[in-house]
């Protein structure tokens, strides 16, 4: 979470407070390899002083927009309210920073807490020593307020407090998702590894599609990749079905935030039929993905089959493929996978011509083994795990890279490159 507030050098405990000023400034966390994709949607939003860093975007704005951002963005992991910074030395000067804020101006005392820590070259030795300290300061400020103190509920907090600390400098924020904004609400079913929503929502827009070009997931797991994909087509916001932390803030506007989501629920398009093809060689994984469509409301608008993707054929002259296959952590899976990755090379090139495909995956052994040259390698990662996105042009009776059907590749063939 590198960046996430402005660096302050004095070592003084002072602490500068953004309590209510016209301007706010967020933080929104998200995947690694999609700060870029989420500063795009931070600026469709309005966002103002959009910048991003490694591990996600600074932005700011009035205090509703991160209502707005909480609703709207499909990339983002949380969005952070940044309401206080200070310079520290020791435990003790976080403890005067985080006391000398005005913590019941912001929640109530009967709200349970829970607090995050942080940290990048920080020399405190000991960050559940900070966390303890934090926690300790918010809880006197309230006694001396209010003569009682808020409880602590690490499982299931009303409001989560975070700092972060630099080598000399202690930010804090307030929580304003509540949950990770990953959890949408649609998923009733998981399958082995599920690839989170909003990595397989910021691997979409990093692909380029949109409805109506044709998408399909051969190895469509829980159902991830289609379910993000439909809710993009149908225009249906990510969090809709859900509640957030900013709900419980003093500063809760209801009308505003009324007014966000009656709008957002008023433009989703109906469920139909799209062009968002899903399967998978498991019967069983296939109900897995057919369950989180009914519960996401979007059955009706993806198409299902169960078919091994090396017997499988194109469901449309040309589109979007995209995959995330196993990843073989294992000695056996990855001998198992050696095998495979060429047939699964060989099938793209003979059955999906005209067809870009994107493949997810943290084995680097895949542009060898599946015998196709990979125009793009795109770094991300699957939690902590450093994965690629390998982009594939596939063109009939060659391994060679060949021309795209967007008019911008007929110039010619791009060289691979990282981005």
């Amino acid at each position: 979470m590198k960046g996430h507030g402005s660096r302050v050098t004095s070592h003084e405990s002072r602490v500068t407070s953004h309590a209510f000023p016209a301007m706010e400034y967020f933080f929104a966390t998200c995947p690694r390899g999609l700060e870029r994709v989420l500063a795009d949607e931070l600026a469709a939003l309005s966002a103002r002083e959009v910048k991003p860093v490694d591990g996600g975007v600074a932005f700011a704005g009035e205090l509703p927009l991160c209502y707005a951002v909480n609703l709207e963005s499909r990339v983002a992991s949380r969005v952070l309210w940044r309401v206080g910074e200070a310079g520290y030395r020791d435990e003790h000067d976080v403890y005067e920073a985080a006391r000398a804020l005005p913590w019941p101006r912001w929640f109530d005392v009967h709200c349970s807490i829970r607090v995050n820590v942080t940290a990048i070259r920080s020399p405190l030795k000991s960050l559940d020593f900070a966390t303890l300290r934090i926690k300790d300061a918010v809880c006197d400020v309230f006694r001396a307020a209010r003569n009682r103190r808020p409880g602590v509920d690490t499982a299931s907090p009303d409001i989560r407090i975070h700092a972060f600390l630099t080598r000399d400098a202690a930010t804090f924020y307030l929580d304003t998702s509540g949950e990770a904004l990953f959890k949408r609400g649609w998923r009733i079913a998981r399958g082995d590894a599920p690839l989170r929503e909003n990595l397989a929502a910021g691997i979409l827009k990093l692909t380029g599609w949109s409805a109506p070009t044709p998408l399909y997931d051969p190895m469509c797991g829980s159902g991830a990749f289609l379910v993000e994909a439909a809710m993009m087509a149908l225009d249906i916001a990510p969090g809709l079905n859900r509640r957030f932390g900013f709900e419980k803030l003093e500063s809760f506007d209801a009308r505003k935030w009324c007014v966000l989501r009656d709008r957002a629920l008023e433009r989703r398009k109906l469920p139909q039929g799209l062009p968002i093809f899903g399967s998978d060689k498991s019967g069983t994984i296939v109900g897995v993905a057919r369950k989180n469509l009914e519960s996401a409301g979007i059955e009706s608008a993806v198409h299902l089959k169960q078919i091994d993707i090396l017997d499988a054929s194109p469901p449309s002259e040309a589109g979007i493929m995209i995959m995330n296959p196993p990843y073989g952590e294992r000695l056996s899976d990855r001998e198992a996978l050696a095998m495979i990755y060429p047939k699964l090379g060989n099938t793209l090139k003979k059955r999906f011509a005209g067809w870009t495909a994107y493949i997810l995956s943290a084995d680097m052994r895949l542009p060898k083994l599946i015998g196709l040259a990979a125009s793009r390698r795109t770094p991300l990662y699957n939690g902590a795990l450093e994965c690629r996105l390998f982009e594939y042009r596939l063109v009939a009776g060659s391994l060679r890279r060949g021309k795209s059907f967007t008019a911008k590749d007929a110039k010619g063939p791009r060289e691979p490159k990282e981005i």
